[in-house]
């Protein structure tokens, strides 16, 4: 089945939506789960997005991730090793054309981690630019409805511009 490019108008539901996965995978987890945080375009006020819901999750030990891929499989998951990033597990909740999660595993102290938190946070702080941001994924999702691939690559640069300055923001912040 192929998969369908659609974003839709924010939904407040996404905010609980992650808290029962976030439940879900602290449960599963116990004490190897260091935190939970809701990412992605679901994580942002007022944007069109994918409705997708991304937690992130900071584990103690990454290696204790490889050993749940079965119990996972039987719940629903699809685990995709790194997929594209180094450290990180990846997992699917769904079909690959239906997909209602994504769940992106990092051992603590990964520098993804700020990456993914400072893009969301910057956003959220910045809604002239999460606007822009939720106007190109309209645009790129009528224009590349059955290619996810030309759709993340129309996002590219803009997500790295915004990195960039999330960053620059994130340190400022700090002091």
């Amino acid at each position: 089945m192929e998969r369908i490019i659609e974003v839709v108008p924010h939904d407040p539901q996404w905010a609980r939506a992650f808290e029962r996965e976030a439940a879900f995978w602290r449960h599963l987890l116990g004490g190897e789960i260091v935190s939970a945080h809701h990412i992605g375009s679901t994580a942002i006020r007022d944007i069109y997005a994918k409705p997708i819901i991304d937690l992130l999750l900071v584990v103690r030990d990454i290696r204790r991730m490889d050993e749940l891929d079965a119990d996972l499989r039987a719940h629903g998951y699809l685990p995709r090793g790194e997929a594209g990033i180094a450290g990180r597990r990846f997992f699917i909740k769904g079909t690959e054309s239906r997909r209602t999660h994504h769940i992106h595993v990092f051992a603590e102290g990964s520098p993804e981690i700020a990456r993914h938190l400072e893009f969301r946070d910057y956003l959220n702080a910045h809604p002239d630019v999460a606007q822009e941001y939720s106007r190109l994924k309209e645009s790129l999702a009528a224009a590349h409805r059955h290619d996810i691939d030309g759709y993340m690559a129309g996002k590219d640069a803009f997500i790295q511009d915004v990195q960039t300055r999330a960053r620059q923001w994130s340190q400022a912040r700090r002091g």
